[in-house]
């Protein structure tokens, strides 16, 4: 699916007399209705909005009996492929490369620890629990992967936002958020290239090349200019011409992104990195924000309604496998790290807390784009909703519970974190 879908879903729309258009109208109408009544429940009963929109996905997908809502199934996976290019593009706005620079040594240290070493451990467990050398891969990536959507909402709630702790979480958080989009274009590319049943080492090199010197040309080549040129708009304090100059930068590279045969994740974050670079990005985030939570819940809430939901049962068990060897390596790779640099006591408990828990918003990117790719099995993304769900789900209690720990320590590097992450907002 390429990015020409954003252009006629809007062409079939406009056309009043077509079926199709008669159906895609409905289809739209029902997903936003259902996306309001479960924002409202998950609101009141304080828990998190992606549980929310997942179970809508669920209620409404042509996968849930006796009928379904939905009536155009490639509908479905239009909104899913514009959700994610808006969802990833407000993430990078997140990311200028200054921020990144001023990550922390420790932050990237633990970052690249945890994240990867659950990637390998758990693609190794599910491997014994008979999933695919795909299916393993993207398993193991989605679940080396902490919310960041989810885990900062409930610090947040918690009064913990700016603590010693959270601060070296969000750090981590940013580092795994770039390790999973740049490995998920690696792992796209690698599908595509070799097809799903071998592994070949010329195509992944090519892969990974094209990747590397994709990011990098963006990156070095593209902030020299395009910042420059975002600013000279947002000077003529023309919102409206400035978000469609945003929007077509994000869609642009997300559409030479799948050229290339890499994600169209990865030239959405980018496009947001390159935004951040101007000074014009508080803006740009402030006006892109309806855009984000619309598309966003029309992502997640399409990803449930792609869910083969008779399918769950089945995977019960290596959902909870999955869940606890995930939750494990995390928790005690972050210990180790931290453990190794002196870091008080109670701070460490926190922190692989914090990171060892909730799987959201990436997890499902990862899943939809081994899927969109034909990399996956149909049952990655129902397992993968499930663990969302259930992590999600238990996230504010874990939580709640790290930040009643109490533990004395006799050897405190109590200033440490502050040095290492001083800048870090």
């Amino acid at each position: 699916m390429d990015i020409f879908l954003f252009f006629s879903v809007f062409s079939i729309l406009s056309l009043p007399e077509s079926s199709s258009s008669e159906f895609i109208v409905q289809d739209f109408a029902v997903i936003m209705i259902i996306a309001a009544i479960m924002l409202f429940l998950t609101h009141k009963f304080k828990q998190s909005m992606v549980i929310g929109y997942l179970i809508a996905g669920m209620i409404i997908g042509p996968y849930t009996p006796p009928f379904t809502l939905i009536h155009e199934i490639e509908t479905i996976n239009i909104f899913a492929e514009l959700g994610i290019i808006m969802l990833l593009f407000v993430i990078g706005i997140e990311f200028p490369i200054a921020k990144l620079k001023q990550i922390g040594k420790i932050s990237i240290i633990v970052g690249l620890t945890e994240s990867i070493g659950t990637l390998i451990i758990t693609f190794f467990v599910a491997q014994r629990l008979g999933f695919t050398t795909f299916d393993s891969m993207f398993l193991g990536l989605a679940m080396s992967i902490t919310s960041t959507v989810v885990t900062i909402k409930v610090l947040e709630e918690l009064g913990k936002i700016k603590e010693r702790s959270s601060i070296l979480i969000l750090g981590v958080l940013i580092v795994e958020d770039i390790v999973a989009v740049s490995v998920l274009a690696i792992l796209q590319s690698i599908a595509v290239a070799t097809g799903t049943e071998e592994i070949a080492i010329l195509p992944i090199s090519i892969s990974i090349a094209i990747a590397l010197v994709f990011i990098g040309s963006i990156l070095i080549l593209g902030s020299k200019f395009l910042p420059n040129l975002i600013d000279k708009i947002g000077k003529t304090n023309d919102y409206a011409l400035l978000l469609i100059v945003i929007l077509g930068l994000a869609f642009g590279l997300s559409f030479i992104s799948n050229i290339l045969g890499l994600s169209v994740v990865i030239g959405a974050f980018l496009a947001g990195v390159l935004v951040a670079e101007s000074r014009s990005a508080t803006v740009a985030k402030v006006i892109t924000i309806p855009l984000r939570d619309v598309f966003s819940a029309l992502f997640f809430i399409s990803i449930g309604a792609l869910v083969n939901v008779s399918l769950i049962p089945l995977y019960i068990v290596p959902v909870i496998v999955l869940i606890l060897t995930a939750f494990a390596v995390k928790f005690l790779l972050v210990l180790a790290v931290l453990a190794k640099s002196k870091f008080d006591n109670t701070d460490i408990l926190k922190v692989g807390l914090g990171l060892a828990t909730a799987k959201g918003e990436m997890s499902l990117v990862i899943a939809k784009g081994g899927q969109d790719v034909g990399a996956i099995t149909s049952s990655i993304l129902p397992i993968l909703s499930v663990v969302t769900i259930i992590t999600s789900f238990a996230t504010p209690y874990i939580l709640k519970f790290a930040n009643n720990i109490r533990i004395s320590s006799s050897n405190i590097k109590s200033n440490k974190i502050d040095d290492e992450n001083k800048n870090n907002p």
